[in-house]
């Protein structure tokens, strides 16, 4: 039994819905074949890379898309060479679309193929709105609340 019910989190929470959806998301059963190979590294504290494996893959048969904080990778041949005759054919020449889910605040900084990899470079960058802040601890002095003296 690998089915989850969410429903309850979707009636008593307010403004966490894409959070409720990643987690759906994520619980459903992948029926991708694997295809192409891939690594994720965590570079340092705020920069990761995806590695695929597309060897045979030229630049202009591979489309990068970020829309709503999906990562979105798409790989399509052009028509294959029907004169040549294969005695085994054992690199995949298949056309593919795989997805990965970003967090909040990370972009894709760049992206490069060379050597039949396709290099996926990361970056997390929080806003400084974000970022934890020290807040001094004032001294037993009066204060004002709203123009008005706190006793």
């Amino acid at each position: 039994m690998n089915t989850f019910d969410f429903s309850p989190l979707y009636r008593s929470t307010i403004g966490f819905d894409r959070f409720a959806n990643l987690l759906d998301n994520v619980t459903q059963s992948d029926t991708g074949t694997g295809y192409p190979p891939y690594n994720i590294e965590r570079v340092n504290e705020s920069d990761y890379r995806i590695t695929l494996a597309l060897a045979g893959f030229s630049e202009d048969e591979l489309s990068i898309e970020v829309k709503e904080n999906t990562l979105t990778l798409t790989g399509s041949h052009k028509q294959p060479d029907e004169s040549a005759v294969y005695l085994h054919q054992g690199i995949a020449a298949r056309n593919f679309e795989r997805r990965f889910q970003l967090a909040d605040y990370v972009r894709v900084a760049d992206a490069k193929l060379e050597n039949g990899l396709l290099h996926i470079d990361l970056v997390r960058e929080i806003p400084e709105e974000k970022k934890p802040r020290r807040i001094e601890i004032g001294s037993g002095g009066k204060r004002t609340i709203e123009g008005k003296k706190a006793a």
